[in-house]
């Protein structure tokens, strides 16, 4: 993919700087495209925008905002996100046309401050799109946030249990009885709060200590504790 972006015209506006008095401060954006014709459909759109001042080639380099327009996320939008990440005059939005949670992940971690579907990309989603970036704010759809919880959760859990500590270490029984034990209670009145044996309790517990490969009661409550098992 082309990291360079095509001639933009001059817009009927002066492209330096004026005054506050004279008229609201615009954002300056580039717009970076792999096919020209959805590079033009974005620049047509914002070039209406009077609160938006599209930049030329030569001065990509100094937008608050970088739009980037792909159909997908692959090696090359991926080159070109960490090359915008490094100019850290810039905050990077992506209008993109599918995109799955591995991908959206990837996309995060190239610092990409919001995300927005092509097929929603008219002149005003765009706007708010630029105008919430420049303002410093995160945009996703909501179930593209869905996804990326989900993607994210699934990678701690693998996380976890790569480490023998996944969430699932431990059933409902085992959790309340080690919960009772960091509450000081003894196995006796385990017993009573439960209504199992004290042979019972005993068992689970040892079961747990064995299983975790821990000390004790009290190493099995703070191993616990640690890893939000209870």
């Amino acid at each position: 993919m082309s990291a360079t972006t095509s001639h933009v015209p001059t817009p009927a506006w002066p492209m330096h700087r004026t005054s506050r008095s004279e008229r609201p401060e615009r954002v300056t954006v580039a717009v970076y495209a792999a096919d020209p014709v959805l590079r033009l459909g974005v620049v047509q759109q914002l070039r209406q925008r009077p609160e938006i001042d599209l930049l030329a080639d030569t001065h990509v380099e100094r937008a608050e905002v970088s739009l980037v327009v792909v159909d997908q996320v692959d090696d090359d939008v991926a080159a070109l996100l960490h090359r915008l990440r490094h100019n850290t005059d810039t905050r990077t939005g992506l209008v993109v046309a599918t995109l799955g949670s591995g991908s959206l992940q990837r996309v995060i971690e190239c610092g990409v401050a919001a995300v927005l579907r092509r097929a929603e990309a008219d002149q005003d989603q765009l706007l708010r799109l630029v105008l919430a970036i420049a303002n410093g704010e995160g945009v996703l759809p909501g179930d593209l946030l869905g996804k990326l919880l989900t993607h994210v959760g699934s990678l701690q859990r693998s996380a976890l249990d790569s480490r023998g500590m996944s969430l699932s270490t431990l059933t409902t029984r085992e959790a309340d009885m080690l919960r009772m034990v960091s509450e000081g209670l003894d196995t006796a009145e385990i017993a009573r709060k439960t209504a199992y044996s004290e042979r019972t309790v005993k068992n689970v517990l040892h079961e747990i200590i064995t299983r975790l490969q821990l000390r004790n009661r009290a190493h099995a409550v703070g191993y616990a504790l640690r890893n939000g098992l209870i």
